[in-house]
């Protein structure tokens, strides 16, 4: 694979296309790579200690190496 953690990328692909953002995660053997801020979905968590509130999380999920390509 081409990417790995750590460099800038521009999203090719997809509702983010032309974003640039920096690689959080890569994962080689699957071909998918985590970057900043791009594919994020809302993920609901439950409370974690009585008398906390639940809250609505967003977080980066993997997206396809394909779709990316590094900035020089």
């Amino acid at each position: 694979m081409h990417i790995k953690k750590g460099d800038t990328v521009t999203i090719l692909t997809g509702d983010d296309k032309g974003k640039t953002g920096k690689v959080l995660e890569a994962f080689p053997k699957e071909g998918k790579v985590v970057v900043e801020g791009i594919n994020t979905v809302k993920r609901h968590q439950k409370p974690r200690q009585e008398g906390q509130k639940g809250q609505v999380v967003e977080r980066p999920m993997p997206m396809d190496a394909s779709n990316v390509v590094a900035k020089k």
